[in-house]
Formats: structure tokens, sequence, C-alpha cells
């Protein structure tokens, strides 16, 4: 959808700034407010977020690669990306015991979110 964005990275455009913690954060949707983010990575080539959805997809964790954040509103302590709540909640399963997202679960990631960017980058 909007060219060859690394989906591990957060874009330049987004206003992040390294060591700005965005933990408790609002995440917004295209279309509505989809959680709060209870963990960030800020890994060279690994960053994303976790968002805790409550009760919206019934308390389910999601991961969302740092290159769907289009915007950080940090007076109003939001983060906005650029997919609508159906495809996060159509996205692959975060194990609730998962402490970071290894290779694993950045290539499952990375397989469902790359399409969107028109590539299979997964790393």
């Amino acid at each position: 959808m909007s060219g060859n964005v690394g989906i591990w990275e957060f874009r330049s455009a987004a206003g992040h700034t390294v060591g700005v913690d965005l933990v408790g954060f609002h995440v917004e949707a295209e279309d509505g407010p989809i959680g709060r983010v209870d963990r960030l990575s800020e890994e060279v080539g690994a960053q994303y977020l976790v968002v805790d959805t409550g009760p919206w997809i019934f308390g389910r964790r999601v991961l969302l690669p740092a290159g769907t954040v289009t915007r950080i509103g940090l007076g109003e302590r939001k983060v906005y990306v650029d997919r609508t709540k159906e495809e996060i909640r159509r996205g692959p399963d975060l194990d609730p015991g998962t402490a970071e997202a290894g290779i694993d679960v950045r290539d499952r990631y990375g397989l469902y979110y790359g399409p969107f960017y028109g590539n299979g980058r997964i790393l």
C-alpha cells in the first residue's frame, strides 16, 4: 500500500525517538482505538509494539511491527497505525507466554504484514 516500508523499523516521519517509553500509550487503528502499548522493542531491525487489546478482542495481545506506526502523539499519549481493526484482528496470535518476539514470531508477523507494504521482507 505504501511503497517499500521496512516493517521492523519506525518510519522517520512517525516521530519516534529512541528511549521515549511508549508503554501505556493508546493505539489507534485507521478506524478507531484498539488498545494500549504493553511492550516496546527498539532493537535495530526488530522494532515492534505489543498491544494489549483489552476486551476488544477478548484480552488478546497483538504484535504490531514498528513500520505500521504512522505517527506518535506524545502530548495525547497515542500511537497511530495504518492498519484497520479487522486487519489487526486477523493477524497471527502472540503466545501469551512469549517474553520477547524472537525470529520465529517475527517471521509469522512479517509474512502477514509484509504484503501490505509491497514486500515480503521478514527481517
